[in-house]
């Protein structure tokens, strides 16, 4: 299948090539990077909104219950959801799929033409996403969708990468997940746009409300502190994403109580979802939360291609100089300047 005919199929809105394309994307087939050049200019008109969360508080049922709710409100939505894939073979058993299959028999999403779903394997990449997740919303993006929900692993605490692909964050939480001190070291805490306690029929739903309503009040604290000091900006660029915090600083995040599986809170949320958006679009925080990610995203490009460099050309014998470091005869900052010295020329 050509580029041209996999291009012409996406941007007039055929799923069979949008597939294909996702397909050479996440398998780095050359076609791939080639589809993205050229889809590239039709980006950047969805909403692009991340679910993170433990594993076991019902990120899925949430998934699908949005998806019917931005259905009704004449919404197209996208879907890439990840599971967590064996770090020997890559392989995983892409359980959301059987999971949004059959979920409300009132009406069927896989034949929804306003739905599309993507399931992709983590290959045990840490953090929560898959690597070539942000290259799939992207082909999700151009094909013209209102919506893209991506649906991360759910491996824990530090599963915050989220925030490199979506223009809204949602935290789920549920009753009962641990003591307070396990819940407040988890990364994911740090990165809320909205935070859903799902599974509120259980008991424990109101407390665990009230505490991250707390914390909230703490942090919206600590945001303040450190926008005034002087060394704020010097921090941002020091600690990357989880200062990102700081441009969250006009917005309160709300905390919304769900029964997903019965649908109860599911357009109140689906209400915080549009009004982030509004905001950020309003604020102008659009543009900059955009234009961080893609710093982020083209520095990590620039990092791989070196590393493609490195291992391609003879004229740098990176073994060579590897062997001198561990032999002591070549420190590793000498080292990197050398080389650094030969890409240039």
């Amino acid at each position: 299948m050509e580029v041209d005919e996999i291009v012409e199929g996406i941007l007039s809105g055929n799923k069979r090539y949008l597939a294909r394309a996702i397909t050479y994307v996440e398998n780095e087939f050359p076609e791939g990077k080639e589809i993205l050049k050229r889809v590239y200019g039709r980006t950047g008109k969805a909403h692009v909104v991340g679910i993170t969360g433990f594993p076991g508080v019902g990120k899925s049922t949430i998934v699908s219950k949005l998806t019917q709710e931005f259905r009704r409100r004449g919404k197209t939505v996208g879907i890439v959801a990840i599971d967590p894939g064996s770090p020997f073979t890559g392989g995983a058993l892409l359980g959301d799929r059987l999971r949004m299959d059959g979920l409300d028999t009132n009406r069927d999403l896989w034949i929804d033409p306003g739905v599309f779903f993507r399931s992709m394997s983590s290959r045990g990449r840490a953090g929560g996403l898959a690597a070539k997740t942000g290259d799939a919303v992207r082909l999700m993006d151009a094909f013209g969708f209102d919506v893209v929900l991506v649906e991360t692993v759910g491996a824990g605490q530090s599963e915050v990468d989220i925030i490199e692909v979506a223009d809204t964050s949602i935290v789920a939480l549920m009753p009962e997940m641990g003591d307070d001190i396990q819940i407040n070291k988890a990364g994911i805490l740090e990165i809320g746009d909205i935070y859903v306690v799902n599974k509120a029929d259980l008991g424990g739903a109101e407390k665990t409300e009230r505490w991250i309503k707390a914390m909230l009040m703490m942090d919206e604290e600590a945001v303040e502190i450190l926008t005034k000091t002087t060394h704020a900006q010097e921090y941002e660029v020091q600690s990357g994403k989880i200062f990102d915090k700081i441009a969250r600083s006009g917005w309160k995040p709300p905390v919304i109580k769900t029964i997903a599986d019965k649908g109860e809170g599911i357009p109140e949320l689906a209400d915080a979802i549009e009004e982030h958006f509004k905001y950020l679009k309003e604020s102008g925080m659009l543009i900059e939360t955009r234009k961080k990610r893609l710093t982020r995203e083209m520095t990590e490009i620039l990092v791989n291609e070196i590393k493609k460099y490195l291992r391609s050309n003879r004229a740098v014998d990176f073994d060579k100089i590897v062997e001198k470091v561990t032999s002591n005869n070549l420190d590793p900052h000498t080292a990197v300047e050398k080389i650094l010295k030969s890409i240039l020329k």
